[in-house]
């Protein structure tokens, strides 16, 4: 009887233990996905106090992925992202060196889980060409990977509108009006709402810069 008593525990344990990582597993995946969904959503609201709201909700969702499953790549790259653009809400300079450090931190933590991260090489790409020297920046090397994840992901497109910039700053109009022109057109066809007022933007930005330069020429 004592031993019946013990397999039908040990079988009643299995049915509640065995499902748990399949269910943390989900979990996580979850608490990822909607951390850059609010993410996104941050970056195409208007208000200052919203943008807000979704970067943090953000980064409080990545951060309750990671403290269940530390080695997922797209939840640490979800609390980058929210704590980037919480970084640059008010503009593009840094205005905290610990809160970049933790933003590079968790980019660079992405990549040594998942090298062949897209979103990631694309942002290691853009900080790159951005940042400053002093800062680690390399306008070079981000260039190379910029055009390495065109190559990879057809549908970049965030890649395209920073390799965009760097053109029109080098005088190569065409190849920057092109880049630009494709960004928008993906944007639109693959509903990458968050990138279309960007797209539209860096897309007037270098057909101006393009215009001025023919006709000072």
């Amino acid at each position: 009887m004592n031993q019946m008593i013990w397999v039908v525990s040990i079988m009643v344990v299995g049915i509640f233990v065995q499902p748990m990582p399949a269910v943390a597993k989900d979990s996580v995946r979850v608490l990822a996905k909607r951390a850059q969904q609010e993410c996104n959503q941050g970056r195409l609201a208007k208000e200052r106090s919203i943008r807000l709201g979704h970067f943090e909700r953000g980064q409080a969702l990545a951060e309750q992925a990671i403290a269940i499953e530390e080695p997922y790549a797209d939840a640490h790259f979800a609390l980058f992202c929210s704590l980037g653009e919480q970084l640059r809400i008010d503009g593009e300079s840094v205005t905290s060196v610990f809160g970049f450090r933790r933003m590079m931190s968790e980019l660079d933590r992405t990549l040594e889980l998942n090298p062949n991260h897209v979103d990631a090489i694309s942002a290691k790409g853009t900080l790159l060409v951005k940042i400053p020297g002093m800062l680690g920046g390399d306008k070079e090397k981000g260039e190379q990977l910029l055009q390495e994840v065109i190559k990879r992901e057809p549908k970049a497109v965030n890649a395209r509108l920073v390799l965009a910039k760097v053109r029109c700053e080098k005088g190569q109009h065409r190849e920057a009006v092109t880049l630009a022109s494709d960004a928008l057109t993906i944007a639109k066809k693959h509903r990458r709402s968050e990138f279309i007022p960007e797209a539209r933007a860096v897309l007037q930005q270098v057909r101006t810069n393009a215009g001025k330069a023919q006709y000072g020429s």
